[in-house]
């Protein structure tokens, strides 16, 4: 899409976002967003850094009033250089992100995952094999809360190690659950968000691009949580 429909689309997310009210992206907010479009941040990207903003504006309680996309600019950012990371399309490994944020403990991260599989579990978005999955980060949550100091060394290696293994467990039942049609379709969507990338890539790095950024999109398609911790 060019600049003018991704800034559209931008402008119509930050309205559901703001509960319908309508705060245009024009002047110094135009220029904002253009800019995420010219570097190349895919619109699934983008809106995930405001979906990350409002996360944490909802956190410091009720909300007073409508967030302007210029406060999202950071958190952004952050999913960008998180997303070129993983996906290994990054050129630059030396850039920072704008805003140190704090980070989650583990205990808080698997008490969230925790909470998320469970409400799919409820609401039958996971099949009933899944309640092993939920079993399992539920065990490891208790593993966590059980060192009040915290685990170290060894014991969390293993136990980051056993997350990382839940998570591609996770993802790898996903994809198999997937229709055709729905696949081809987060495909077409994968291509396009490696597009401006894909030419300076070896056939490598362009595969594990593809296969990464397609767990992404899954993952945000069917609601389902991270477990790996990093």
């Amino acid at each position: 899409m060019d600049v003018a429909e991704y800034c559209r689309e931008i402008e119509t997310y930050l309205c559901r976002k703001n509960d319908g009210h309508l705060i245009r992206v024009v002047g110094p907010s135009f220029e904002i967003v253009s800019r995420w479009a010219i570097d190349g941040v895919p619109l699934k990207v983008a809106l995930g850094g405001i979906d990350r903003y409002f996360e944490r504006y909802y956190r410091k309680g009720p909300r007073r009033r409508p967030v302007r996309i210029d406060f999202c600019d950071a958190d952004v950012r952050d999913v960008f250089d998180e997303w070129r990371r993983a996906t290994g399309v990054s050129a630059d490994s030396g850039e920072t992100s704008a805003v140190a944020r704090g980070k989650v403990s583990l205990p808080e991260h698997l008490e969230r995952v925790l909470t998320k599989l469970s409400s799919l579990r409820a609401t039958g978005a996971l099949d009933a094999g899944m309640d092993a999955m939920v079993d399992h980060v539920a065990r490891e949550l208790d593993v966590a809360r059980a060192r009040a100091g915290g685990l170290r060394g060894a014991e969390r290696k293993a136990l980051l190690d056993r997350l990382e293994q839940a998570d591609q467990t996770l993802m790898d039942r996903a994809l198999d659950g997937l229709d055709h049609a729905t696949r081809e379709d987060l495909e077409r969507e994968v291509a396009g968000e490696l597009a401006a990338f894909q030419p300076r890539m070896s056939a490598e790095a362009l595969e594990r691009a593809q296969r990464i950024a397609l767990g992404r999109l899954v993952r945000a398609r069917l609601g389902l949580p991270t477990i790996a911790f990093h």
